[in-house]
């Protein structure tokens, strides 16, 4: 007997109508445990909730409405075009901001194409197909495609927490990409009013430092933010890189978000044939970060996905 579902949230619309944004939840038991949402310019994890129910994450906060809760995004994207002649020119793009940011008008990360299995008792994994579609310009009227994303989200709901790893490999369609350097890039959390430093949020990392000033710009195994969550309860996020995407500076705000980010420091670079992969363990958990056992899900990660690999 299947422990979780995977399907289209239900939402009554006239006959002949679409929504522009959609949603598949995901359950455990029946518990709804987050939902992959896809609005007009990214797919995203929305809601996302802790075991006993409480929502962790904001959606379009009215200040940076391109905060979609927990995100992959890049605001600098290089593309190597082809010219007459044989030659190549930049044609550089914007995935991050929901408008013209810096001169780079925005495209889409469009989701079209989902898989998922039960892999043993407790364990789901999610296949998401994506495309980054540039905007529209001369030449490419609907967008030029410029790469393939597959994420894979595995999925394990315990006891206090529910972990989650997500991987993903982005794949050039025809030209060399190069990405950032910027600091606004690739996986990032806006948390929730209750959780964020501004509003009585704690954040702490794996070294013991607290707040995010002393947290942001050093480099640890992982960093959370807890707070209260209203009713009397607590309830936090902790980020924990994989492998290929530890070693960075984190950059987290008082005013909350969180992002593990390969690509501030330095551009990377993905040549047509190649792919840029990443990963991180998202640990949603009830009560505070001292009780979640962080340091042990940080050892598990080698054994539960790098191993798995």
């Amino acid at each position: 007997m299947s422990l979780f579902s995977v399907g289209e949230e239900a939402v009554a619309l006239p006959s002949g109508a679409s929504a522009l944004s959609r949603r598949t939840d995901v359950r455990f038991r029946g518990r709804h445990l987050f939902s992959l949402s896809q609005g007009p310019f990214r797919a995203y994890l929305f809601p996302v909730y802790t075991p006993s129910g409480v929502p962790v994450t904001s959606e379009s906060p009215v200040d940076h409405p391109h905060h979609n809760s927990l995100w992959i995004a890049a605001d600098r994207v290089v593309a190597d075009l082809p010219f007459a002649g044989g030659e190549d020119e930049p044609g550089t793009y914007n995935f991050y901001v929901n408008d013209t940011f810096q001169g780079r008008a925005p495209g889409r990360i469009e989701a079209v194409g989902l898989e998922h299995e039960e892999r043993g008792e407790g364990r789901l994994r999610l296949t998401q197909r994506l495309r980054w579609r540039g905007p529209r310009e001369w030449g490419a009227p609907e967008g030029r495609v410029l790469a393939a994303e597959e994420r894979v989200l595995d999925v394990r709901p315990l006891d206090g927490a529910n972990v989650l790893d997500l991987r993903s490999r982005l794949s050039p369609t025809e030209w060399n990409l190069e990405i950032g350097p910027t600091r606004h890039a690739w996986f990032g959390v806006r948390l929730a009013e209750g959780l964020r430093p501004s509003h009585g949020g704690q954040v702490t990392d794996a070294e013991g430092r607290r707040g995010p000033g002393p947290v942001s710009g050093t480099v640890s195994d992982w960093v959370d933010c807890s707070g209260p969550a209203g009713g009397g309860r607590t309830a936090g996020v902790a980020l924990m890189p994989h492998r290929d995407t530890a070693g960075h500076p984190w950059y987290v705000t008082d005013w909350g978000t969180m992002t593990v980010n390969p690509c501030a420091g330095a551009a990377v670079v993905a040549k047509h044939g190649s792919a840029f992969a990443s990963g991180l363990r998202l640990v949603v958990h009830d009560g505070a970060a001292e009780a979640a056992d962080l340091p042990g899900h940080h050892r598990r990660i080698k054994e539960e996905v790098e191993e798995d690999d």
